[in-house]
């Protein structure tokens, strides 16, 4: 995916320059050529030869050091550049980009390339928060630059709150998505499903579970930076819509059925990431109901089970199910390949730290049919979408 892609890292003065560090060696592992424009404030944190080491090439610092003979710095920067990562990105560089400014290399190569440039803030709580910084923000987001993060939680400073850089597999899933497309998936129509369903009780009230579509979401973003073509059928998230997507939001059980039944004839991948609901009231009062007596009895009854038709009406589609369990995980999941006719079945025990509903990481297992078990560290969500998108093209190229 990243081979061939040339990057350019601009490092800014943070604490979190370390886990720039980390990134570098990623991309450059990942077969990107990796280039590294490093602020005089970055310096200060981490010696730039750490970053020669990490990506391979030199590392620029000064404004009007040439490249060659006849090659002006910061423009060749810029025009060789398929994507520029800001990484941390501090509340000086957004106010200097915000304003126009360009004073240093780092800001002049931002000015002059055409290619996406993705932000990374990273800065004390009560500076992301101040106004200013957050008008800055609006105003690169209105201009068509791209953000990953902040994340949440205890910065250096010891403060609690948004401010800290987000988690790297974050960042190197919008990376993929920001690459130009062409990647091993293009040509490919995958459908998708994600989040939960919620079935009405009555106006106010419905069943539902805890899945927050995070893992589909991420499926989503991973295909559709490697070149798929992405449709994603999704239950009530608070999840924003991922880039390049097609998105068909719907709320139970039938509605999901209906909408992956529609798209799935001309599928080639589908992946059943959706934590659809088994049951349903049979009828959902047309009014608010009132607490009455000493207790509720709702009659349930059994909702469409989407996996096991697309089991039953496959042709040439790859069919990819998701179990979450809390016992005898490996038993259950030998049950649901061969029931439901799957070629793969990502299985979680959603009991283990980590691995839960709402997470940003995942312990899985990949089944196979004929019991077979890989089973996977645990990883973030983006990288495991990759993880189980190599799986699925394995399966495609062994005729499976």
């Amino acid at each position: 995916m990243l081979a061939g892609k040339n990057i350019t890292l601009g490092i800014t003065g943070g604490i979190a320059v370390y886990k720039a560090a980390q990134l570098a060696g990623n991309l450059k592992a990942g077969g990107a050529e990796v280039r590294i424009i490093m602020t005089l404030s970055a310096r200060a944190f981490v010696s730039p030869l750490t970053f020669q080491v990490l990506s391979g090439n030199r590392v620029y610092t000064e404004l009007f050091e040439p490249v060659g003979e006849w090659k002006v710095q910061h423009i060749e920067l810029a025009a060789i550049s398929d994507l520029l990562v800001v990484v941390p990105a501090t509340a000086n560089i957004l106010g200097k980009v915000a304003g126009g400014v360009a004073d240093d290399l780092l800001s002049t190569v931002i000015m002059a390339t055409t290619c996406p440039v993705l932000f990374c803030p990273s800065m004390n709580v009560h500076m992301y928060q101040n106004p200013v910084v957050q008008r800055n923000i609006t105003v690169l987001k209105d201009l068509g630059y791209h953000f990953a993060g902040p994340g949440k939680g205890r910065l250096a400073c010891g403060a609690e709150g948004p401010g800290r850089l987000v988690e790297l597999d974050v960042i190197l899933d919008r990376i993929h998505t920001l690459l130009p497309s062409g990647g091993d998936l293009k040509g490919l129509k995958i459908l998708l499903t994600a989040g939960p369903t919620q079935e009405p009780i009555d106006p106010v009230r419905y069943l539902t579970n805890r899945s927050s579509g995070k893992m589909g979401y991420a499926l989503a973003n991973a295909a559709a930076g490697r070149g798929a073509m992405v449709t994603l059928i999704s239950g009530p998230t608070n999840l924003p819509a991922p880039y390049g997507v097609r998105l068909k939001r719907v709320e139970t059980a039938g509605e999901m059925f209906d909408a992956v039944m529609e798209h799935f004839p001309c599928s080639d991948i589908v992946i059943k990431a959706a934590a659809v609901a088994d049951y349903r009231p049979r009828e959902a009062a047309g009014q608010k109901i009132k607490k009455t007596g000493s207790g509720l009895f709702i009659e349930c009854v059994k909702n469409p089970d989407i996996l096991a038709e697309l089991g039953r009406r496959k042709t040439h589609q790859t069919l990819v199910g998701f179990a979450a369990e809390t016992s005898n995980l490996e038993a259950n999941a030998f049950q649901k390949v061969r029931g439901k006719n799957l070629d793969l079945l990502v299985a979680n025990d959603v009991t283990l730290p980590g691995a839960g509903f709402d997470t940003d990481t995942n312990i899985v297992k990949l089944v196979y049919p004929g019991e077979h078990v890989l089973p996977l560290p645990m990883m973030g969500k983006p990288a495991l979408a990759h993880r189980i998108l190599d799986e699925v093209l394995n399966l495609r190229k062994n005729g499976q």
